[in-house]
Formats: C-alpha cells, sequence, structure tokens
C-alpha cells in the first residue's frame, strides 16, 4: 500500500539531533523509520520535496519497486532544511530533493554527513515574469526576486549574468552572492526563500524560480520562462542522498538504480516535457 506523508517545514517539533537543527516530526513512531536499517523486509524511508521528487518516487513505488523485493515509503517536505535533518538524525533512511552544491554548503554549515548515492534529475533554473514579456524589455528600476540560500542564490546571479542583466566578479564560483555583482544595471534585487518566490511574482517585475517550484506553481518551465539554465554540463542535478555509512544498503542500493532505470527516464520526458531533464550518473 502506498504510503505517502505530507509534512509541512512548521510541523517540526522535536529534534533527535545533537546539532541543534530541526528535524521533521511525524504522526508515526520517529524512530521506525531506521529500525532494522539494511534489512531487505524493512520499507525504506525518503524524504522528498513533492514536486517532481515525489512525483517520481511514486513512479518507482507502484511500477518497480516490487519486482525488485524493495518496500518503500515516501514522506513529503516542502523546504529545504528538513529532508537533511531527518537523514541525519535518523528519521528517514534516504532523502532526495537537492544537488550536491547545496549538499555540500549544508554538510559545511551544519556539520552533517550526508553523502550523495547517485543523481537522477536536472530542474533548470528559470528567469519568470507576469509583467515582461522577454528579456530584452527588463530595464533599469524594476525589481528581480531570487532566492537566498547560498547555493540557489548564486545560481540565480549566474543565470542572470550569463543572460546580460548583470555583471559579476570575475572567478566568482557557485556561491556568488549580491556582493559580488559589478554592474546590476539599475536593476533591484529581493532575496527571498526559495520556496516562496513564485508567489512573489505578482510583486516582483521578474523572479528566478528553482524548476521544482515553478511547477508547483503551475508554470511550465520548458514554456513559461524568459530564459532557462542549459542542461549539459550543468552540476546540479538533483540527486538520491544518505546519511554516511548507508551507501551500501541493500535497499538504496536497489533504489539507485532504479531511479537511473529507462523507465524512470521515459517517466520524467514523458511527464515533464522539458521541464524537467533527466540526469543519470555517479555524482562528480
Amino acid at each position: 500500500m502506498r504510503k505517502n506523508i505530507k509534512l509541512a517545514a512548521g510541523f517540526a517539533s522535536v529534534t533527535a539531533l545533537a546539532l541543534g537543527l530541526t528535524a521533521c516530526g511525524t504522526s508515526s513512531d520517529p524512530g521506525s523509520a531506521k529500525d532494522g536499517a539494511g534489512s531487505a523486509d524493512k520499507a525504506l524511508v525518503v524524504a522528498a520535496s513533492p514536486t517532481p521528487h515525489a512525483d517520481i518516487l511514486k513512479f518507482v513505488q507502484d511500477n518497480l519497486a516490487a519486482k525488485e523485493g524493495l518496500k518503500l515509503e515516501v514522506k513529503e517536505f516542502t523546504d529545504y532544511v528538513l529532508p537533511n535533518t531527518a537523514t541525519q538524525s535518523g528519521q528517514v533512511d534516504a532523502n532526495f530533493f537537492q544537488h550536491k552544491p547545496y549538499l555540500d554548503d549544508f554538510n559545511a554549515k551544519n556539520k552533517t554527513t550526508i553523502v550523495p548515492v547517485v543523481n537522477v534529475h536536472l530542474e533548470p533554473l528559470g528567469l519568470y515574469s507576469k509583467s515582461v514579456k522577454s528579456l530584452k524589455d527588463i530595464k533599469a528600476g524594476q525589481t528581480i526576486a531570487v532566492p537566498n540560500d547560498t547555493t540557489n542564490g548564486g545560481r540565480a546571479l549566474h543565470l542572470l549574468a550569463d543572460n546580460g542583466l548583470i555583471a559579476l566578479k570575475d572567478g566568482v564560483g557557485t556561491d556568488a552572492k549580491l556582493s559580488d555583482i559589478t554592474d546590476k544595471k539599475g536593476l533591484e534585487f529581493k532575496e527571498l526563500e526559495a520556496a516562496t518566490v513564485p508567489r512573489a511574482l505578482n510583486d516582483v517585475d521578474a523572479a528566478v524560480i528553482n524548476g521544482n517550484y515553478a511547477i508547483e506553481a503551475d508554470l511550465s518551465p520548458a514554456k513559461d520562462a524568459l530564459v532557462l539554465e542549459k542542461g549539459e554540463g550543468n552540476p546540479y542535478a538533483n540527486l538520491l542522498a544518505v546519511k554516511k555509512g548507508d551507501e551500501n544498503d541493500p535497499r538504496v542500493e536497489k533504489l539507485a538504480k532504479l531511479l537511473n532505470s529507462p523507465e524512470v527516464k521515459k517517466y520524467i520526458e514523458d511527464t515533464y516535457k522539458g521541464s524537467v531533464i533527466p540526469a543519470f550518473g555517479a555524482v562528480k
């Protein structure tokens, strides 16, 4: 039977982490997810963002898992912090919501020990607007909303720079900040939590939105974005991750194989039609 539990960020209350981070409370026993970890007859509990991550996992759950003898439970989270804290604390076995630059930054800041297992897909970051029809219509004095976390904020600034809307310092990396802009070309910027950026579209002239949040907001990245990131050579593939030491859990290995299967590739291509792109393989 499918088990999908949607967890809002504000629902978290008690932490099992010595790190002092907030983990996600659930209606089930918080220790149950890891009881018998590594045992093939226990469900693998995976924390995931609702779209497209949880949708992809549900496809695996409904169509592929049984043939591999894998019991899969999907728990949905609506933010970018709790899936990692829940994985670190052992409340879930794995997570699927982030790219490696974000994971590396999160581990460094929070002293967590979460490691990538396999890449699955890319959600091209895009620039959207309710009032502007093309890049050339973006003028001095207008405001652009960008994500406020380190990696997605830097990613957004590079997208804007690559398309001539701003200029950045030479050699600045994925952690680019507003202070690294050398020429704003008269634009103003509003930093917001990534999940809330789509809701700001009516209040700003344009916004840089993560692919999953764009889809949740009924935007079609392939059709609605003024400009999208390129897929080739993109370091922001979303990945399956686990706490260090759990990489060789047979259940994790089975899920990694299924997430990189031809069936999942076809599902992603047929379902998202270019708004989400398969990006299989080892994490570099």
